[in-house]
């Protein structure tokens, strides 16, 4: 798993374990999600590339840092969208293009139905983001999608995975480096991930 970073950090330790807590109610659960995306994002974006730039402190002139590569924030409807705001306190001027993805329940393969990409890319480096990699069905459908788009530079940002979904998205896209908070066990006869947390998007907009 050399693509594969999950986080040791205490501070997500603490908070993925009120947000797996059934008894945590759904403010609460977004406040965890839209937190622990901010602290996964900032290992995520650790190796983006800056270059230089001439300012003024209040004593001197210098030459500081500033980000070359333009951020693209790809959540996969819908539980991906609780993760956005998180992010966008570190990034504010990341983009952010939704991709509509869901899974039939029958075959547990991904269903497109919404995507509205420009016709050309304006962002160099796309973060997807989704809670949960069970099966890797909607994330690598993503991947492809960007990949069409023309975009070179993908990472996956996700709460929890299970095992299955790394495998997928690690057969279909290796080049694409996974940032977790968590790796769990297995998935049940439903492709729920275990122990999990249950529905991450019912679990944020109430509706479980």
């Amino acid at each position: 798993m050399s693509n594969v970073y999950a986080s040791h950090h205490p501070l997500i330790a603490h908070k993925l374990s009120r947000l797996r807590d059934k008894k945590t109610e759904p403010k609460k659960f977004r406040e965890l999600v839209r937190e622990i995306a901010g602290l996964l994002a900032y290992e995520a974006t650790a190796d983006l590339a800056t270059v230089p730039i001439e300012i003024e402190t209040p004593l001197e002139t210098m030459t500081a840092r500033q980000l070359q590569e333009k951020i693209g924030l790809i959540p996969i409807l819908r539980a991906g969208l609780g993760m956005v705001e998180g992010i966008w306190e570190l990034m504010p001027s990341a983009e952010v293009w939704h991709i509509g993805l869901y899974r039939d329940e029958h075959t547990l393969q991904p269903v497109e139905y919404y995507n509205k990409l420009p016709v050309d890319p304006r962002v160099s480096v796309c973060l997807i983001l989704d809670p949960m990699l069970a099966t890797g069905g909607s994330a690598t459908a993503t991947a492809d999608i960007l990949k069409r788009w023309g975009v070179t530079k993908i990472k996956f940002v996700g709460l929890i995975a299970a095992p299955e979904g790394i495998k997928a998205m690690q057969e279909a896209h290796p080049d694409i480096d996974i940032f977790i908070a968590a790796i769990d066990d297995h998935l049940n006869e439903r492709a729920y991930i275990v122990p999990g947390l249950g529905d991450a998007g019912d679990r944020q907009f109430g509706t479980g």
